[in-house]
């Protein structure tokens, strides 16, 4: 199947030129095939362990810095033909009593870091899928819907607290909740999530908060508005703003038509998720408007036991150790 970015073409062609090259050159000794095959073994050998220490050196600065997990089965299935290749090599190389790296492994690979310097600046002007998702929600969105304009819209704190004294409820954590589920399916509706067990927790909708209207990129009276849920539970009712990150569903859709989009047939979508909550977190914390005002609230929509009424009230709890006091002093 020939994809969409052209690589089967691309590598058609240069095995063509190399074949070509193989038999234009009276360089090579071709009546000695069991040389011809060592000398390609070692350099496939030496082409892939340097592959493979870039990769280890990835992996750890990910785990290192990064925070992620280190997933060793999904490695191994990612990089299994390369190890392959990279055995069978090695072992005619072993087998035929030949030294499986030489001296001129390491010109190689000085040739090889040179070559990959000339590129680091082009590469570090990329912005990968997840980083420039944040990015875009971030400015376009939270920017308009977490601070005050200092004119028409008081700010998200405040929209809360004019819609507590208007419905006379109590939101114990003033922040926006945005989820981020497994699945990057975002439901119209929370309560989707609710488990058929009414005993446990569960959300429902209430009236949204106050409605903002900007001028925005030549849109007139756009409209920006959060959602208010309550959670049902055997104690007095909790309420707060939360919403799914609206990016991450539009993955979701799009990854279900990879048949338009075939670009993204290879994407990565844990790396991509990883990258959008943390470049997002990132961003938030360094916002003097929106530090503080945002809770990024994983959940696992694929797990069965999971109950995202329960997670929420944990997240509260988590922030607001006293919550339940709270609610109960606005009650008397």
């Amino acid at each position: 199947m020939v994809q969409g970015d052209g690589r089967n073409h691309i590598f058609v062609v240069e095995i063509i030129f190399a074949l070509g090259l193989f038999i234009g050159s009276s360089s090579f000794d071709t009546d000695n095939n069991i040389k011809l095959a060592v000398t390609i073994g070692r350099y496939i050998v030496y082409l892939l362990t340097i592959k493979a220490f870039h990769k280890i050196c990835s992996v750890g600065f990910n785990v290192i810095y990064r925070k992620y997990k280190f997933e060793y089965d999904k490695i191994l299935e990612k990089y299994k033909n390369d190890l392959t290749v990279l055995v069978v090599a090695a072992g005619l190389l072993i087998y035929q009593k030949e030294k499986v790296l030489e001296q001129d492994f390491v010109l190689l690979y000085i040739a090889f870091l040179i070559t990959k310097y000339t590129q680091m600046e082009e590469k570090q002007k990329s912005i990968n899928y997840g980083i420039g998702m944040a990015c875009s929600f971030f400015e376009g969105y939270l920017a308009h819907i977490i601070p005050s304009d200092g004119a028409s819209f008081v700010g998200f704190e405040e929209n809360i607290n004019i819609y507590e004294a208007r419905h006379n409820v109590v939101f114990p954590v003033k922040k926006l909740f945005i989820i981020i589920t497994k699945s990057l399916y975002c439901p119209p509706d929370l309560k989707h999530f609710n488990k058929t067990d009414k005993n446990l927790p569960y959300l429902e909708a209430c009236q949204s908060l106050e409605a903002i209207e900007k001028d925005v990129a030549a849109v007139k009276n756009r409209r920006y508005r959060n959602s208010a849920y309550k959670i049902h539970r055997a104690a007095p009712p909790l309420y707060l703003a939360v919403e799914c990150a609206t990016p991450l569903h539009t993955l979701h859709r799009v990854l279900e038509k990879r048949a338009l989009c075939e670009e993204l047939g290879t994407v990565n979508v844990k790396e991509v998720v990883d990258d959008f909550c943390r470049t997002l977190g990132t961003l938030i914390e360094k916002s003097p408007d929106c530090r503080g005002k945002c809770v990024l609230v994983h959940f696992d929509d694929k797990d069965p036991n999971q109950n995202l009424a329960d997670v929420l009230i944990e997240k509260i709890r988590e922030l607001e150790p006293k919550f339940e006091s709270m609610i109960k002093q606005d009650r008397f």
